[in-house]
């Protein structure tokens, strides 16, 4: 059933648009607004306010002024505020399901989909939180017992991309609770809406105030800037583009802040001889057309067995072809647009570059005509020096290249800058661990396109980044290791 413009506007109309700081919506201090718009007809949803510099340190005010507080909150209290969020943000799955289809596009499908993926977060790390375990021991010479024990690091920034508006939230937001940090974070701007409407699911679930504030902002450095420059903010967890998180890396040196980096990828997707192509092929829809293509985890270089290739190309391309990029609240939409007419524009130069240096368009290779910034689903045959296999595409284009041989399979899939996600296809469990085991990236998908999971650490090697998001990892990015040593107990009667 078509989402009616009266259910669209009641839902808009319920989304906080203020800055929330010490537990408190107001205005930002400049008096500016923010203007968020669909990408499917490039039209105004909202207006919220634009936080500046003087609204950002506001914000870590409140965070370091609750930290102390909040670090000594017994870890059952922090797993019930969590856990009763997850029940609200999944009583509430059509709202934000609905709110991310419109300020970011992606079909109402996919979007309950991110609801379920993104509350679980909630689910897992409030089940984390009281098993977050130290250890007693006797050093080994005997004369010592020895304590180790997990702290919150403290105040910590948040940055989140404008894809997953709602997941990539709650997966830092989550493990910050359970581990007993404070938070300010900066929703990118694209995106803002799903951010503020689950900073309010958080407070309505019992979050004190000053644990999490929420400042959007049209400029991101003016947010970032004056807060990585201050001694109180002890980590960053950020996010984004491999470029934005180096400069990112470079301030957090100043003060020695903890990092926790998600930036690029370029995943390669390879499909051996022995495959099962029609299940290669669904596993290339999931991993390649997931959010439009606008994932850091998409399959950017399809690196196909010569045997197989064509046969490959001829029913993904025929799977690329059948899809209907309408607006993501229609019925039939199965493909939504890209984020912004620019990022748009980027994608189409990519594949005119491709073409120029002699690749062919298999299908689509065009941005679609009528409002909104959709671009066709396209399908490229190229050569395995074409220039568009060593960017991230970020769009719904599948260059597709061909290998003869494992160890070339290998170097083709290890020519990048990034290691972040990866997927192979094929019906031997032992070339899967050979190529696993020599790919360097942080995923592995076997025989799966999708593989992202709460109870899984999510993170990559090389200019992906650094650290770890989700698992039972994921709450040691917001904890520092405290070691005591005690006196040998037994020393007076030795």
């Amino acid at each position: 059933m078509t989402v009616t413009a009266e259910r669209e506007q009641e839902l808009l109309q319920s989304v906080p648009t203020g800055l929330l700081i010490n537990g408190e919506w107001r205005d930002a201090a400049s008096g500016k607004t923010l203007d968020v718009h669909d990408p499917a007809t490039g039209k105004v949803l909202l207006s919220i306010q634009d936080a500046n510099s003087d609204d950002a340190l506001a914000a870590l005010d409140a965070a370091a002024g609750a930290q102390a507080e909040w670090a000594l909150t017994a870890p059952r209290e922090r797993a019930e505020i969590l856990r009763r969020a997850f029940d609200m943000v999944t009583a509430r799955a059509e709202d934000f399901a609905l709110l991310m289809t419109l300020e970011m596009g992606k079909p109402l499908a996919e979007a309950r989909g991110e609801v379920a993926y993104g509350a679980e977060f909630l689910r897992w790390f409030s089940e984390e939180t009281v098993r977050h375990y130290g250890r007693y021991f006797t050093s080994p010479e005997g004369k010592n017992k020895m304590i180790v024990t997990h702290k919150p690091v403290g105040p910590s920034l948040l940055i989140t991309p404008w894809n997953f508006p709602l997941a990539m939230a709650t997966r830092k937001v989550a493990p910050a609770v359970a581990a007993g940090c404070t938070m300010v974070l900066k929703p990118a701007k694209l995106t803002p809406l799903t951010s503020l409407l689950f900073a309010q699911v958080m407070q309505e679930a019992g979050l004190p105030a000053g644990v999490l504030n929420v400042v959007a902002g049209s400029s991101a450095s003016a947010i970032s800037g004056p807060l990585m420059k201050d001694s109180r903010l002890r980590k960053v967890s950020f996010t984004g583009s491999t470029p934005v998180g180096v400069r990112l890396m470079q301030d957090a040196a100043q003060n020695v802040l903890r990092t926790s980096m998600e930036l690029g990828g370029n995943a390669p997707f390879l499909v051996f001889a022995d495959a099962d192509l029609d299940a290669a092929v669904e596993g290339a829809m999931a991993a390649k057309m997931r959010n439009m293509g606008e994932a850091c985890t998409a399959a950017n270089r399809f690196i196909v067995h010569e045997d197989v290739a064509e046969e490959f190309k001829a029913k993904f391309a025929a799977a690329l072809a059948a899809l209907n990029p309408v607006r993501g609240t229609e019925p039939d939409s199965t493909v939504g647009p890209i984020i912004d007419e620019g990022a748009r524009q980027d994608i189409h130069q990519l594949v005119e570059d491709s073409v120029a240096a002699g690749g062919e368009v298999v299908t689509g290779g065009k941005p679609k005509e009528g409002e909104g910034y959709f671009y066709l689903p396209t399908l490229l045959s190229v050569g395995s020096d074409n220039p568009i296999l060593s960017q991230e595409i970020f769009g719904p284009v599948a260059p597709v290249t061909t290998f003869a041989t494992e160890e070339e399979a290998i170097q083709l899939a290890n020519a990048s800058q990034y290691g972040l996600a990866s997927y192979i296809y094929t019906r031997d469990v032992n070339t899967m661990f050979r190529v696993s085991e020599q790919i360097e990236f942080g995923l592995v998908g076997f025989n799966a396109g999708v593989i992202s999971n709460a109870s899984a650490p999510f993170g990559g090697v090389k200019q992906s980044g650094l650290g770890r998001e989700g698992g039972a990892e994921g709450i040691e990015e917001y904890t520092t290791v405290q070691y005591i040593g005690l006196a040998d107990p037994y020393a007076a009667k030795k």
